[in-house]
């Protein structure tokens, strides 16, 4: 069932002040319940305020995390959680350096937002983390060209807990009605794919944010 993201948390994420805002919010959680495809609805930070039960079915075998759960923070899931790379296969070139790209762009524009400044800094605690953000995003970037960050319309792999869907891939929708804009959100659907591709063994991280020993978009150091 969708449900509003963030009950867990210790201080409860602000809702608008409008009740009929409010209202609007219950009643889009309806729709977004009928829909067969994960989707989720976020605020500018990534803070997920909606989700529904297909969000939280293919999410829900990563293990628990105190900052990086998918259903409270989507970015963080991506940078921070271990098991990302569990559920969004290719997770750097695939999610990871997407994510980073859009969370430099959101962070240019939100420089006072204390929440992403607090991830910058998290970013910056981790070298490898920060050679992705610092050098290897710029490089990744000019390889693929700006549209290789664009969510909307982008195909991304993942695997799927259901053996009958297993790895598939999907392609990201964005779609946001006037009114979540206006509210400082936005929607993500994320459209499975119905004939799964053929199952690759994933590299699977033995670190937070599955980047592996080194990021392999910066080329490694000589021995």
């Amino acid at each position: 069932m969708a449900y509003q993201a963030g009950g867990r948390r210790p201080v409860p994420r602000p809702v608008p002040e409008s009740l009929e805002a409010q209202a609007y919010l219950q009643d889009y959680a309806l729709l977004l319940d009928a829909v067969p495809f994960p989707s989720l609805v976020v605020d500018h930070r990534w803070d997920v305020v909606l989700a529904n039960g297909a969000f939280e079915t293919l999410f829900g075998g990563v293990a628990p995390h105190p900052t990086a759960m998918p259903g409270d923070n989507f970015l963080r899931f991506v940078l921070f959680h271990p098991d990302a790379g569990s559920v969004l296969d290719a997770h750097e070139s695939g999610w990871c350096l997407p994510m980073l790209a859009q969370f430099k762009t959101t962070l240019e524009r939100y420089a006072h937002d204390h929440e992403l400044l607090s991830i910058r800094r998290e970013i910056a605690q981790d070298p490898i983390m920060e050679a992705a953000f610092r050098h290897g995003l710029p490089h990744w970037l000019r390889a693929v060209g700006e549209e290789g960050a664009r969510l909307d319309g982008a195909v991304r792999p993942v695997l799927h807990p259901d053996p009958l869907v297993g790895a598939t891939e999907c392609r990201v929708v964005g779609e946001t009605p006037r009114t979540l804009h206006d509210m400082g959100y936005a929607r993500y659907t994320l459209v499975l794919r119905v004939a799964p591709r053929p199952a690759a063994a994933p590299r699977r991280s033995r670190r937070p944010g599955g980047l592996g020993a080194h990021l392999t978009v910066v080329p490694a150091p000589d021995a």
